[in-house]
């Protein structure tokens, strides 16, 4: 077991119980957070084909509520808060006023008046802030409610079973994307069906003093199905093959979301003004004319492994840069997302490299996502 834990680095309620199954820890956005715990393949693969259980503790959860607490997320966010459903939740972006991708967000409607904000952890205080900021002259408050929730993810086509069998909530209803409030295994939970892995999954919101004995009773639940505990390596192979993107990588204050190809969350029918309209219309527009460099993804000929930075090449000539790359355990080979010209953009076309380290090794171009699980 390692640790590159400082004294000001954060924990989460499951720390000591990280340990006491030898996870191997690192820091993450100053969480000192499970890397893995056996195997990053065994991890990968439990949870495309049985089950896994993540502790997702360092997202940041903010909650809005108010009169205005629509009318203000309306403003602040490029999406369409007002018109999510009580208990439905929706993904979405917040952004500068120059267009540039502040961080991407789920939203939950948790009552009528009342509005979960889920941040990432590298991001939850520039989304604090940025929330705060634009609440000004609108009757809602901004909490920062990060210490409030500890968050387990139980992700995986065994999950709905494990689940099942600790809670009496209404799973077979519970729509994708969307929230309840109940009760798992004793403890008081929302139980969101969403997650980052690709598969079928839930997200569980609990009090950190509650998280113990959750993770303890999913273990129990999902030992005789093949759950098993994963950590943040296998998380990013999943998302990766999934083609979900992560800030930092895919998404940045330097892209808006036409630029990263998910111009589709920017919502410009919704009533009234909001941070970024007017560069984001302009943005929409350019995109629509002269398309940017396309997010694709590569799966490799070779065996080389593309990291981000890496140059992505065609003819000698520079056309793009990878944003992530990992062997995938799904597919056997090396995989990555990258942004490249429009004209080198289409599945199937043929030239693309990779520069590592001096050597340009050949990659195929596919649309993305990589792994689309069967419904």
């Amino acid at each position: 077991m390692s640790s590159t834990a400082t004294p000001e680095t954060r924990r989460t309620a499951l720390d000591a119980l990280h340990r006491s199954l030898g996870a191997t820890m690192t820091d993450f956005a100053g969480w000192d957070m499970p890397l893995r715990y056996g195997s990053e393949r065994d991890e990968h693969l439990a949870v495309r084909t049985k089950a896994g259980l993540f502790d997702l503790s360092h997202m940041g959860e903010i909650t809005v509520t108010g009169p205005d607490a629509a009318r203000l997320l309306n403003y602040a966010l490029v999406g369409n808060i007002a018109s999510v459903g009580l208990g439905r939740a929706r993904y979405t972006m917040i952004c500068r006023a120059d267009g540039g991708i502040l961080d991407d967000l789920i939203v939950y409607r948790l009552a009528e008046t009342e509005y979960m904000v889920v941040a990432n952890a590298s991001n939850a205080q520039v989304v604090l802030d940025a929330l705060t900021e634009r609440s000004e002259g609108f009757d809602a408050v901004v909490r920062d409610d990060r210490d409030a929730y500890a968050l387990l993810a139980v992700q995986g086509p065994e999950s709905p079973g494990i689940l099942k069998s600790l809670t009496d909530a209404d799973l077979d209803g519970l729509k994708y994307y969307a929230g309840l409030p109940g009760t798992v295994a004793g403890v008081p939970a929302l139980i969101a069906r969403t997650g980052y892995t690709g598969e079928d999954g839930f997200e569980l919101f609990v009090s950190p003093g509650d998280a113990e004995k959750l993770w303890l009773a999913l273990t129990e639940a999902g030992a005789p199905v093949g759950l098993i505990p994963c950590g943040l390596s296998c998380r990013d192979t999943l998302r990766l093959e999934a083609g979900m993107p992560l800030y930092g990588h895919e998404l940045s204050t330097s892209l808006t979301p036409f630029d990263a190809g998910l111009g589709r969350v920017v919502k410009f029918e919704k009533d009234g003004d909001f941070v970024g309209r007017t560069a984001l219309e302009a943005a929409a527009e350019r995109a629509a004319s002269q398309p940017p460099r396309v997010l694709v993804g590569l799966v490799a000929e070779g065996r080389r492994v593309p990291r981000a930075g890496y140059p992505v090449v065609a003819a000698g000539q520079v056309i793009g840069e990878v944003t992530s790359g990992a062997p995938s355990p799904t597919l056997g080979k090396p995989i990555a997302m990258a942004y490249v010209d429009a004209a080198h953009s289409a599945p199937g076309t043929t030239g693309v490299g990779v520069d590592i380290r001096g050597s340009h090794e050949p990659y195929e171009v596919v649309a993305l996502p990589f792994y689309k699980r069967e419904k």
